[in-house]
């Protein structure tokens, strides 16, 4: 197994990687402070995996919650019933949360944690390939409103990830390959070396080879946890993980919530702004061949969607929480491995590449 930290003082915590880890009870009940646990889970996950976590938590007083599966529940209203149960059956602020899911479920949950009493203890089981080598790692919790993804939210640190990658066996190759468009962003963002592997390396993570997976996985880990440690509330360099988010963010609000697979919108969102980085004369043609090259062969869209217009691109853009006193700010790359965000740039540029980027119909993501 491969323990990992994230290194952030009294609220340090491990990442435990390997197959076959859940039902293990010595490797979970550490992390629980009090007597009280709920687990969250959704109508996808539970039949697979419920039962081994509540196996591994019998001798805690235990109950679950089944959310609905999808984007589209990322919200307020749902996140209600997690309350509502906890209100229900007692729970005390020794209570722990455990997050069995993907990234949705795993966002929602931590939110949860966060707000009860004013913050109660929680687990993360993610159990898509995106989640595992993301979204479970470093506190940022959170939903969705109609007018902007992820805009509800704060920071709250789980007190272990438990990644088992066993899991992504029953994970279809869609939510695979969108869980590849978060591997990809860290060889882009700051480990070229990462990304030569992956340019090597990327079919064997579609067919699902347990070696390249568990590297994959791992190596992702260490560039998440290194960038959470040294810039835990995002001041800074943890900026850098946003990669293609603003565009993303806008392709799934703006395509409708659960249309798009957060990776797929983070995919094509990567290579919009590494268009936009070539355009400003900052990254070269070969480099955007490779970076497009890649992301296709991970089956990846790079084409926006037709259903979000130039103009409402930068509507949605707007609002994202990454502008910073009215100015539209964007990762954008200098180099393959090489990042920086910034303001100051020609939006003639933007504007143009908005404009002239290729549309598909959102329906074919799912064909």
């Amino acid at each position: 197994m491969k323990t990992l930290h994230v290194e952030l003082g009294e609220r340090s915590y491990p990442i435990f990687i390997n197959d076959k880890l859940l039902g293990q009870a010595d490797l979970i009940t550490p992390y629980i402070p009090g007597k009280q646990v709920l687990v969250v889970t959704n109508e996808t996950v539970a039949p697979l995996y419920l039962d081994k976590v509540l196996t591994s938590i019998a001798d805690f007083e235990h109950e679950h919650i089944i959310l609905p599966d999808g984007e589209q529940y990322k919200t307020l209203e749902i996140t209600q019933r997690i309350f509502d149960r906890l209100l229900q059956t007692h729970f005390n602020r020794s209570a722990t949360l455990i997050a069995l899911g993907g990234g949705v479920i795993g966002d929602m949950t931590g939110f949860a944690a966060a707000c009860y009493q004013r913050g109660i203890a929680f687990i993360q089981i993610p159990t898509t390939l995106l989640a595992q080598v993301d979204s479970s790692v470093g506190g940022k919790t959170g939903v969705n409103h109609p007018l902007g993804k992820n805009m509800i939210g704060a920071f709250h640190q789980p007190r272990c990830v438990i990644a088992d990658t066993s899991t992504l066996n029953t994970l279809d190759d869609r939510q695979l390959s969108a869980g590849i468009a978060e591997v990809i962003k860290y060889g882009l963002i700051r480990d070229v070396d990462f990304f030569y592997w992956l340019e090597s390396n990327v079919d064997k993570l579609i067919q699902r080879d347990s070696e390249a997976l568990a590297y994959a996985i791992e190596r992702s880990c260490i560039n998440k946890a290194e960038v959470v440690a040294a810039d835990e509330r995002e001041g800074g360099q943890r900026a850098l993980l946003n990669l293609g988010h603003t565009f993303g963010h806008a392709i799934e609000t703006g395509s409708g919530y659960g249309t798009w697979l957060h990776g797929e919108a983070v995919a094509t969102g990567m290579y919009m702004a590494a268009d936009l980085s070539h355009r400003l004369g900052w990254l070269s043609a070969d480099s955007l061949e490779r970076i497009k090259s890649l992301l296709q062969k991970a089956r990846l869209p790079v084409d926006a969607p037709i259903e979000v217009s130039s103009q409402r691109f930068l509507e949605l853009m707007a609002v994202d929480k990454k502008v910073l006193a009215g100015k539209l700010r964007f990762v954008l790359l200098h180099a393959i491995g090489q990042s920086l965000v910034t303001e100051d740039f020609d939006h003639k540029h933007l504007h143009a590449m908005l404009d002239e980027i290729p549309r598909i119909d959102s329906k074919s993501l799912a064909s």
